[in-house]
């Protein structure tokens, strides 16, 4: 559930009369999410998407929504197919409901795929690193707020009940804690990613993407870890093993907009840990911090401790797709969809 704050038709009609918009045929509730309100805005001639920010522990913070809905405006005067905030007749991006930020963006076609097949991650691959050229020359910078600082944070806050989500999660997470900070590099390609590409973020029409959506963990850090991120979003199966083929197919479609360096293709063992890990702290301090009546179920950390298992033992660039032949393709031969074998 995602409708935390209730619209009445006052208070829809005095939002809607800073924009220049036809005349409102419906709104609609959107139950997707978990941070923010979200409605489906109908007009006459267009859909919108109008969200509320609201005011939690993990909401979105007031003073970053200049960053957010400024650099969805970027990326789509670039060409990437993404939201875009509607401009006010004041020419501001954010707007106010029930003393509560918000914005109203443009409405995407498409859908997110619940089973990514290799193509639906080769498009991925290719969307991704689009956005990341097309995000040079943003002038606004967002540090990662979800960094090694914060995971080792969280994790001291769970250290003396981590161990009732599995045995002995405590001493492994120190251990990794300690093995990422020595080994996390500090000089590879960067600048903003999105640090949230999981499925449900990227809508497709049939094979192709259609756009990317929820820029709100967005921020300024190394490409490969965004790289790294949405190898562990969309290429671990239900039993947690590492689809190697799905990998190929995201790291040749990476390949062909933004080629690797080599120390990017280096350090994918440790940015892919780190990736993990990032996701397994959050889940945990959610998990052991429920709060009776929240109407968001939170998410199982032993997915993500599976994961990071499978990292520990992964130590060369090739388990993660970049082998030599994937790395040194010809623009013909990337344009062809890799099948299991």
């Amino acid at each position: 559930m995602a409708v935390y704050t209730d619209i009445d038709a006052d208070t829809l009609a005095q939002f809607a009369a800073h924009y220049p918009l036809a005349e409102i045929r419906d709104l609609k509730g959107i139950t997707a999410g978990v941070q923010n309100s979200n409605f489906l805005l109908t007009t006459a001639e267009a859909k919108y998407i109008l969200t509320v920010y609201e005011s939690s522990a993990n909401g979105v913070a007031a003073e970053d929504l200049p960053f957010f809905l400024g650099l969805m405006q970027h990326l789509s005067a670039k060409g990437l197919s993404c939201p875009v905030p509607l401009t006010r007749h004041d020419a501001g991006l954010i707007s106010t409901v029930k003393g509560r930020p918000a914005a109203l963006v443009s409405f995407l076609e498409g859908r997110s795929v619940k089973t990514p097949q290799p193509e639906h991650c080769r498009a991925l691959g290719a969307a991704m690193a689009r956005m990341h050229v097309a995000s040079d020359g943003f002038d606004l910078r967002r540090e990662n707020n979800h960094g090694r600082a914060n995971w080792q944070a969280l994790f001291e806050r769970c250290h003396d009940r981590a161990d009732e989500v599995s045995p002995d999660l405590t001493k492994a997470m120190e251990q990794e804690l300690a093995r990422l900070a020595t080994a996390w590099p500090d000089d590879l390609p960067a600048g903003i990613i999105h640090a949230d590409l999981f499925p449900d973020n990227v809508f497709f029409m049939q094979m192709d993407v259609s756009g990317l959506i929820d820029f709100y963990f967005a921020c300024n850090d190394f490409y490969a870890y965004d790289l790294a991120i949405a190898l562990n979003a969309w290429c671990f199966e239900a039993d947690a093993t590492f689809n190697v083929t799905k990998a190929r197919a995201m790291v040749s479609g990476s390949q062909n907009v933004r080629p690797l360096s080599q120390a990017e293709i280096d350090a994918m063992p440790i940015l892919a840990a780190g990736a993990a890990m990032r996701f397994l702290t959050t889940r945990l301090f959610d998990w052991l911090n429920q709060i009776n009546g929240a109407q968001v179920e939170p998410k199982n950390p032993n997915d993500f401790l599976r994961r990071l298992r499978f990292h520990r033992s992964a130590t060369r660039p090739a388990d993660y797709g970049l082998t030599l032949c994937i790395l040194q393709l010809t623009q013909t031969e990337r344009a062809q969809p890799i099948r299991d074998t």
